[in-house]
């Protein structure tokens, strides 16, 4: 079956994980509570805001420039249900939106989002933000 979607379309049905950058101490606070109910954007939002692999990094450099003390999480997709929609935004493309609480139970991993001297993030070394989102399925399920 060929993709014949836009190149600034992701195919959803493919899609295995999903990203969210978040502040360190929410993100510690949801760990101690079992749930991540969002960043104060999400909740105002009415959803909690992801990003695919490819749309992560201009999610970092657009949201969180110079932001210190951030995490990136992964997420498996699929144990999101119904719940997890995708949603038009930035130049058409499609984000996955969370219209429930994150359950710790659905997040493969945790990385943290350090500063580089330009204001930039460093995401993880073997980040998949270079290849194909259906490709993400051969990422370990927890990182160090």
């Amino acid at each position: 079956m060929t993709n014949n979607l836009p190149d600034n379309q992701t195919d959803t049905s493919r899609t295995t994980v999903v990203y969210k950058i978040t502040h360190a101490a929410a993100w510690e606070a949801a760990q101690a509570a079992g749930r991540f109910t969002g960043a104060p954007v999400d909740v105002q939002d009415g959803y909690i805001h992801f990003s695919t692999a490819r749309q992560a990094r201009e999610t970092a450099a657009r949201h969180f420039a110079d932001q210190t003390d951030l995490v990136l999480v992964a997420v498996d997709a699929p144990a999101l249900g119904a719940a997890l929609l995708w949603e038009p935004s930035r130049g058409g493309d499609l984000f996955p939106h969370l219209y429930a609480p994150l359950l710790m139970e659905a997040v493969l991993w945790t990385h943290p989002l350090p500063l580089q001297p330009d204001g930039t993030h460093i995401f993880p070394d073997d980040f998949p933000d270079n290849l194909p989102d259906n490709l993400q399925d051969n990422l370990p399920d927890a990182r160090p």
